[in-house]
């Protein structure tokens, strides 16, 4: 294992530099979104056409748009989330 130098970067993989912490604001929707959107579009569309040959094209495509009212929808939602949290749970 290769030793860090003091100004150097923590690394994802294969060298790219993890993103700072300003970026979380970015990524947390970004990555609830995807999930939640997926698995939901998933599950309906299998509900709505079954397990059918073209179940795979059907489901990407209701998944990317259903990602693409996700995604918006989660980064303007999120502090109001973030607040009502705050007034049921202690976070101290």
């Amino acid at each position: 294992m290769r030793a860090s130098s003091p100004c150097s970067r923590p690394t994802i993989v294969a060298g790219i530099p993890k993103l700072p912490a300003r970026s979380a604001a970015i990524v947390v929707p970004l990555l609830l979104s995807l999930l939640m959107s997926g698995v939901v579009s998933a599950i309906s569309t299998l509900r709505g056409a079954g397990w059918t040959p073209d179940f795979l094209h059907l489901w990407l495509g209701a998944w990317m748009l259903s990602w693409a009212v996700a995604f918006p929808l989660v980064v303007v939602l999120l502090p109001t989330v973030r607040r009502l949290t705050g007034l049921v749970v202690d976070l101290r």
